[in-house]
């Protein structure tokens, strides 16, 4: 009768055991998040959740949030509008997630958006297609500069900076590039220029010798590119200079990332660029990227950066409100106000959009310099 009384207190104590175990997973406060980790840009979508966990590690040990800890939930989005849909899919349908970083493809999150507006959960977004905080969805919050604020860097750095009255422009017809293409033309208007040409291409592609032909028979003295995927940018630079194109050449972000820089090698040296993340651009972003090096053994980009600042906030802002409740939370989202993170400082506006400006940086022989910020109060 003892030894069976033992053995009850022992099944009961393993009992015990689980039962807190469960409750202490149950008890973790979740977001999920939307990245690629198969398909074209799967490097990029490494680098989006690197950030993310390096901001979910500090964080807990810092203490969490509400006193619980974050737990990162991830679904591959295969680098796919189909992809994201079917990702944000199945986090949503986890009642216990709070909030979502979703994919930084303007194009994916545009996909994304109606089930967003749906969830009716906060969604953290990397995408610069000024669209997607302007078309009515209160749940998306961008942790980058949107593509109104580039285009007007990138046009002025084109004809004060550099000198250049004929301008070519090269984008992807995906949303992210189509976006950026009319927000330069605008900003070259207002300038009283017109561009010499606008040339479209289709994403993945693995010829750009037409586009490349064209700007050589443009006459264009400068070239500006809105490019979505870092393969296609490392492809179309290479077959650019074999065809001798050696004119100025002010790209979007994506002419600075990691990926991009490997891939394209010296067919991007003396290029600039607008970037959103640069270490030397703050002390906040230095310290970052001493940190995110010494994690990853790689020197960070935006890629990471927006992730690692996104989960930050939202932490932030769960605190502020002291609740889970969606509604409060994204009220305490657009109080934010003067928040340093590694991507600049935060101002979260009534549309969702926390920055408001951007880099200047030039690639010297392969090491991006920093050259300027310039922030818009407009």
């Amino acid at each position: 009768m003892r030894k069976l009384s033992v053995l009850a207190l022992l099944w009961l104590a393993a009992g015990m055991a689980v039962s807190t175990v469960n409750l202490h997973a149950a008890d973790t406060l979740k977001i999920g998040i939307v990245a690629p980790t198969t398909g074209a840009a799967a490097e990029a979508g490494r680098y989006e959740m690197q950030g993310a966990k390096l901001a979910v590690e500090e964080i807990n040990k810092a203490g969490g949030v509400l006193g619980r800890q974050i737990e990162l939930i991830s679904e591959d989005d295969q680098t796919t509008n189909p992809g994201a849909v079917m990702a944000f899919s199945k986090l949503a349908g986890n009642k216990d997630i709070t909030a979502f970083i979703g994919t930084v493809r303007s194009t994916q999150m545009m996909a994304i958006s109606p089930d967003v507006l749906k969830v009716g959960k906060p969604v953290m977004i990397g995408g610069t297609d000024p669209e997607l905080t302007h078309q009515g969805n209160p749940w998306l919050f961008r942790y980058r500069p949107n593509d109104s604020y580039s285009a007007r860097v990138i046009a002025d750095y084109a004809v004060n900076t550099l000198g250049k009255k004929k301008l070519a422009i090269v984008h992807s017809t995906d949303a992210f590039g189509t976006a950026g293409m009319k927000a330069l033309t605008a900003a070259l208007k207002n300038l009283g220029i017109e561009p010499v040409l606008v040339q479209g291409y289709a994403n993945q592609s693995q010829d750009f010798t037409p586009v490349a032909l064209a700007i050589k028979r443009s006459g264009a003295d400068v070239m500006c590119s809105y490019m979505t995927y870092e393969t296609d940018l490392g492809i179309f630079a290479k077959q650019l200079r074999q065809l001798g194109v050696n004119i100025p050449w002010v790209g979007s972000p994506s002419a600075v990332t990691i990926t991009a820089l490997r891939l394209a090698g010296p067919a991007l040296y003396g290029t600039y660029a607008v970037s959103d993340f640069h270490k030397d651009s703050s002390p906040v972003s230095r310290a970052y990227a001493t940190k995110y090096e010494a994690a990853y053994k790689v020197a960070p980009d935006f890629l990471s950066a927006w992730s690692y600042d996104a989960v930050h906030v939202i932490a932030i802002a769960i605190n502020n409100a002291k609740s889970t409740d969606p509604a409060k939370i994204r009220q305490a989202i657009l109080a934010i106000k003067g928040y340093k993170g590694a991507q600049g400082t935060y101002n979260f506006d009534k549309n969702g959009d926390g920055l408001h400006g951007y880099n200047i940086v030039r690639n010297n022989n392969g090491t991006i310099v920093f050259d300027k910020h310039i922030d818009f109060t407009d």
